[in-house]
């Protein structure tokens, strides 16, 4: 019997000195609450919120934004190229286009009374055509932009002057479909 007990004493020993080596087991990760919803992010704290605008401010943005599309460019006498302020004007649009696919326009070109008919005619499109070639450079769709040219046929102002001539070298804008689905940048 006794060699039955030391051997149940060393069974004994050897799992309690292995047992106490043992790495002690990590609990068991207590269960959380279920997430919460995700918060919608927040503006910064400088930026108050953001308000609807009211009826009229809405159409005051609007008048805006069609004005900046149809306002006029204007050339040096008898040049085609355009000018910093025109190209200025044209980068207004290219944002106003951008934010409205769905409008096309026209581009007239016109000019002052000095010239033949012919002369006059093909002037005003070349205006015309490199104020939509500005805007095509730049990423509007060439399909929605048709030129056409009056020549000297529909002055802005009448007269004799530089004054007057200055302000019939010109490309008008007129906006031929999606004016009614307008909607300011």
């Amino acid at each position: 019997m006794t060699r039955v007990s030391r051997l149940a004493l060393m069974i004994v020993s050897t799992s309690l000195v292995l047992g106490a080596c043992r790495k002690k087991p990590e609990p068991a990760p207590q269960p959380s609450a279920p997430p919460a919803a995700t918060p919608a992010p927040t503006r910064p704290a400088s930026a108050p919120p953001a308000a609807r605008d009211t009826m009229e401010e809405y159409r005051a943005k609007l008048a805006a934004t069609r004005a900046r599309l149809l306002e006029t460019i204007y050339f040096e006498y008898d040049a085609d190229e355009l000018r910093d302020d025109a190209k200025t004007n044209l980068d207004a649009k290219i944002t106003v286009l951008n934010a409205n696919p769905g409008v096309k326009v026209r581009i007239a070109g016109h000019c002052d009374e000095r010239g033949s008919d012919e002369y006059n005619i093909a002037l005003g499109r070349r205006r015309a055509e490199a104020a939509k070639r500005y805007l095509t450079d730049r990423g509007v769709d060439a399909s929605r932009i048709e030129t056409s040219s009056f020549g000297r046929e529909r002055p802005a102002v009448q007269g004799t002057t530089e004054e007057a001539w200055s302000r019939n070298r010109r490309d008008e804008f007129e906006i031929v479909a999606g004016g009614d689905q307008l909607r300011a940048p």
